[in-house]
């Protein structure tokens, strides 16, 4: 009698906060290559989601981003992170101009009672590919940045988590008035990560 193999796609908590984690490092990179923060000579390509993105070879950027998908992994997996933001602001004035905002949702039962979920790697690829695509096309949609721009990270924990000396309190970097673009959201099924863009809206300035 013929047999059949047959295997589940399980998702722990550690290997869904490696996803999210491993997900940010390359959306930061996407990012700041798509709004031309650093020249694009300093970027090489890789393959990755079934997609070309290219990543940093600016050893400070990418040590920045290396510490920062660490930090997220550790906070994930405590299931104490609730938004990062990529900020990018003006190198002369300090005018925040976008902020890329990167909403997370935590299922409170497997951080509690380690419960296991299970969802397709290639399922979540393909959500992961649809958000890795527009930030891609952003340029059809985002005003030019026009001027020499710089980038910070924001991370939002809980009141109680740790956090190392190497961040610091800071305030939340708003826009006034800012145009939002909603991106595609995916679903580890432990974490969920819903993806909005908001940036600097000009034609309101110029009414005013």
């Amino acid at each position: 009698m013929a047999s059949r193999t047959v295997s589940k796609d399980i998702i722990t908590l550690r290997g869904s906060a490696a996803i999210v984690s491993e997900f940010f490092g390359y959306a930061a990179n996407s990012i700041l290559y798509n709004r031309g923060i650093y020249p694009e000579e300093s970027f090489s390509k890789v393959k990755k989601y079934g997609l070309t993105l290219l990543l940093t070879q600016d050893d400070g950027v990418k040590s920045f981003i290396s510490g920062l998908t660490s930090q997220l992994s550790e906070w994930l997996e405590a299931g104490k992170l609730q938004r990062v933001v990529l900020v990018i602001m003006s190198k002369a004035t300090s005018e925040v101009l976008e902020r890329w905002n990167f909403n997370i949702e935590t299922d409170a039962e497997v951080v509690e009672k380690g419960v296991i979920k299970e969802k397709s790697d290639k399922e979540i690829m393909r959500e992961i590919q649809a958000i890795m695509r527009q930030i891609a096309s952003c340029i059809t949609y985002l005003p030019c940045l026009d001027e020499a721009c710089v980038f910070d990270v924001l991370a939002y924990t809980d009141k109680d988590t740790t956090v190392p000396m190497a961040w610091v309190e800071s305030d939340a970097k708003l826009i006034n008035n800012p145009q939002m673009v909603k991106l595609h959201s995916f679903d580890t099924k432990i974490h969920k990560v819903d993806t909005i863009v908001s940036y600097k809206n000009d034609e309101w300035e110029d009414e005013e």
